[in-house]
């Protein structure tokens, strides 16, 4: 963690961070593997789901690595309690194995992306920089596997969720489709055959009309009411 200049870079325009982790070696370790990275900022260290609440409270960070299993609050509902607090902060939940049903909560609790966490410096900082700049979807197939995973096991389309739905026009509900489906905006322009331009404002318009904060968020939303349909086995 540093102060003032880091990397001979101004820390104002760097991506500000905290790892929520309960095991102190882990915490050092992500904090260690993001400190080697110019443009992003370890400013806290949160050992359980309450520090991390009030830590991004007081700091308002750009982004929370967070784990999930904790002791004294859960990274699920921390995770809920910082993106109603402060919406514009980004999550990211560690996780041990992708198909874990508490990252699928996790995600449905406001968290923009998931990590594994073995995860390569390399690909760490890839991930931050990637959630801060809003393309939350992380590793489209994995993510989308988990997604597809959970909504199967889980109740059926929601009513209210439905009603949301119908605020869309039609082509906006087929981009939400292509969305939930892992395809980029590039690759949704391309089979759409409009302009990636394009395809950014409705996406925009989407997630606003929905009320929902990333791509992530369209994904499950577009699962839980049957809009796609999880793949069979």
């Amino acid at each position: 963690m540093t102060n003032g200049t880091k990397n001979g870079t101004n820390t104002d325009t760097n991506i500000r961070v905290i790892v929520a982790d309960d095991q102190k070696t882990v915490r050092q370790g992500f904090a260690l593997l993001l400190d080697k990275h110019p443009g992003i900022e370890v400013v806290g260290e949160a050992s359980g789901g309450l520090e991390a609440v009030e830590m991004v409270t007081e700091l308002a960070p750009d982004i929370v690595l967070m784990d999930i299993r904790m002791p004294d609050l859960s990274g699920i509902e921390a995770t809920r309690r910082i993106t109603a607090l402060l919406p514009d902060v980004r999550v990211l939940v560690l996780t041990t194995f992708d198909l874990d049903e508490y990252v699928y909560d996790a995600l449905r609790a406001g968290a923009s992306g998931f990590l594994l966490k073995d995860v390569s410096s390399d690909q760490l900082a890839e991930a931050v920089r990637t959630v801060a700049v809003g393309d939350a979807m992380l590793a489209p197939g994995v993510t989308r596997k988990l997604i597809t995973e959970f909504t199967r096991i889980d109740s059926g389309p929601r009513a209210p969720e439905k009603v949301r739905l119908e605020e869309l026009t039609e082509r906006e509900t087929e981009v939400l489709s292509l969305i939930a489906q892992g395809l980029s905006n590039g690759e949704i322009a391309r089979h759409l055959c409009v302009a990636e331009q394009t395809v950014k404002t409705h996406v925009g318009r989407i997630l606003v009309k929905l009320g929902l904060r990333d791509r992530t968020q369209a994904a499950v939303f577009a699962y839980e009411v049957g809009l796609v349909r999880p793949a069979l086995r």
